[in-house]
């Protein structure tokens, strides 16, 4: 007989147990409450010990606890039926489903997917801009996790959504809530000619080995792991709860030399922390069950009474990296690998240009291009055109990437011009400036209910103002975000922006606007930026944006000198200087 009981059978075992406990004659032994049973288990456990050490759970693990979200499917169907919206317990239940309700921003809901490593097939990317017409508002975003959603889906359309993208092939289950989000791994797996692994197998493993186990569902906060196969185009991994780094380790150091995945933990950059190195390397065979055995530890031990500091971020700085390490060990069974820091071979360098543009493959003779999309946002007609690239001219195959772009993979060097001149008739292109390149925003207050910015509309004046205004010769990363929740990752930009409401008079009304940071960096250069500027109106943004880059050229030590090598040989108050002074009008003298 299987062990795994439904919630309303646990909750009948354990009253039956305190029935029979109040019912025994004085002097019997008192049955002890039934411990919790099935999937859930280590979930409720550890709600039980919150409870019982005096913590007070937040409402949605009370949500969690009344009733799980995958035994709630009948009402999502009824309430689709009715067209009816979710109250705000069945607004986070559904999120299980991939479906968030954007109220008060938009009366309906966001799909968001799961695509393991990023990777599409032509008729997948195809189906997708046909979902999107029959249920959504014609559109798709592609998200800073190498992801898609479809957004401007009415209620009476979310069960419809969510089972024909399965019928795709494709997921949106956990994609939400508390959950491991979208595997992401190196854009170009498999066919970059400097990566040491293809990624592919192992975020493709993870993301099988996540859908088919509830017991991964319902953890204290979401949860992100990365796979980076050190190509040219990198995955972020350092930013994420889990960040697998491929690694060449040399001989004499007690392993056998070769390509294994360094372990970093705790990455969370809109906590202004990076995943930290911990010493551990992993045989790529064995990232999965190593990511298991983290995320059980994390399950029994993260914080589930504030929402603020249930990250894995916080267990770690709570415990240190060895208490945690020895953790996972004991679960695993076995101790992990560690080498010293001098076994590990140099990494080769990403290219921050390699997701625009044309570029050799690792087999001769074939390329992947990489397509320029207007801040993520595709229509239809652009997905299907880009679709039919992919089978007339290449391998069939589409990778998002966490720049919100699209690649389209093996290409032939012949087929190479007849390809971008069909992406260029798509009102799409394969070229991009500097600035235009390394523009990053999240959807902002246009359809999320926490942005204080209209993030996506004041990205592109400001990189239209700044491409006449400020012209670079060297890659730019702009980040505009509207929200502490840092989805467009703004504090690792060159130029950070986070929305904020600005005042404008003392009657308390106000205006989009943004506190502005500068100095951020990913992989090589990986840093926090740091506060600039507060409360800049988004009608004064560009300027103010442009103003920053030209302090950068006219002051940089050469034309070699990055951005973040210029902000960082600077402290804030000189580079305030140095942009007050590019604002200043021109006097005659």
């Amino acid at each position: 007989m299987s062990a795994d009981f439904t919630l309303d059978q646990k909750r009948y075992l354990e009253g039956f147990a305190a029935g029979l406990s109040a019912r025994a004659p004085s002097g019997a032994p008192i049955l002890a409450p039934a411990k919790p049973m099935g999937p859930d288990a280590a979930h409720l456990q550890a709600q039980d010990r919150t409870i019982a050490s005096g913590g007070k759970l937040v409402d949605q693990e009370k949500w969690k606890r009344d009733e799980h979200p995958f035994d709630a499917y009948p009402r999502l169907v009824a309430q689709a039926r009715e067209n009816a919206a979710p109250k705000p317990a069945d607004n986070f239940r559904w999120r299980y489903y991939g479906l968030f309700y954007v109220a008060p921003a938009q009366d309906v809901y966001m799909l968001r997917l799961r695509i393991p490593n990023g990777v599409l097939s032509h008729w997948q990317f195809a189906g997708l801009a046909d979902l999107a017409e029959r249920f959504g508002g014609g559109y798709l975003h592609i998200t800073t996790r190498a992801n898609i959603q479809i957004r401007e889906i009415a209620p009476a359309h979310a069960v419809d959504i969510i089972e024909t993208v399965q019928d795709l092939g494709l997921w949106s289950k956990g994609a939400g809530a508390d959950n491991i989000r979208n595997i992401t791994g190196t854009p170009t797996a498999g066919v970059d000619p400097q990566e040491l692994i293809d990624t592919r197998p192992y975020a493709r493993a993870m993301h099988h080995h996540i859908l088919a186990d509830r017991s991964l569902y319902g953890l204290p906060r979401k949860f992100n792991i990365a796979f980076d196969g050190a190509g040219l185009i990198g995955a972020l991994e350092d930013t994420n709860d889990i960040g697998f780094q491929a690694v060449e380790v040399g001989a004499g150091h007690g392993l056998a030399p070769g390509v294994y995945f360094r372990l970093s933990l705790g990455g969370i950059t809109g906590h202004k922390d990076f995943a930290r190195d911990t010493g551990v390397i992993v045989s790529p065979q064995d990232a999965v069950e190593v990511a298991d055995k983290i995320l059980r530890v994390f399950i029994d031990h993260g914080d589930r009474t504030n929402r603020a500091r249930a990250r894995l971020k916080y267990v770690l700085d709570a415990w240190g990296i060895e208490k945690f390490l020895s953790a996972v060990e004991e679960k695993l069974g076995r101790k992990l690998s560690r080498v010293p820091a001098e076994a590990i071979m140099p990494r080769p360098r990403q290219n921050r240009h390699a997701h625009i543009g044309v570029h050799c493959q690792g087999e001769p003779g074939l390329n992947w291009i990489g397509v320029v999309l207007p801040l993520g946002r595709l229509t239809p007609d652009q997905i299907r055109g880009l679709a039919d690239v992919s089978r007339q001219f290449g391998d069939g195959g589409l990778r998002l990437t966490v720049w919100q772009n699209v690649l389209v993979t093996g290409v032939p060097d012949g087929q190479a011009p007849a390809a971008v001149a069909a992406i260029e008739a798509l009102g799409l292109s394969t070229q991009a400036t500097p600035t235009r390149a390394g523009l990053i925003a999240c959807t902002g207050s246009f359809g999320c209910r926490f942005a204080a910015a209209d993030t996506k509309r004041h990205a592109a004046e400001i990189v239209d103002h700044c491409e006449t205004a400020a012209p670079m010769d060297t890659p730019i990363n702009i980040h505009l975000t509207g929200c502490h929740h840092s989805c467009a990752q703004h504090y690792i930009g060159d130029i950070g922006l986070i929305g904020a409401r600005v005042r404008v008079n003392d009657e308390g009304d106000a205006v989009d606007g943004y506190h502005i940071l500068v100095g951020g960096g990913f992989a090589e250069d990986a840093a926090i930026g740091r506060e600039l500027f507060q409360n800049v109106k988004a009608t004064e943004a560009p300027q103010t944006v442009a103003a920053i880059l030209n302090a950068y050229r006219r002051h940089r030590l050469d034309e070699t000198e990055t951005f973040v090598a210029f902000a960082r040989r600077n402290d804030i108050e000189t580079i305030g200087r140095l942009v007050e002074a590019e604002l200043a009008p021109e006097t005659c003298s």
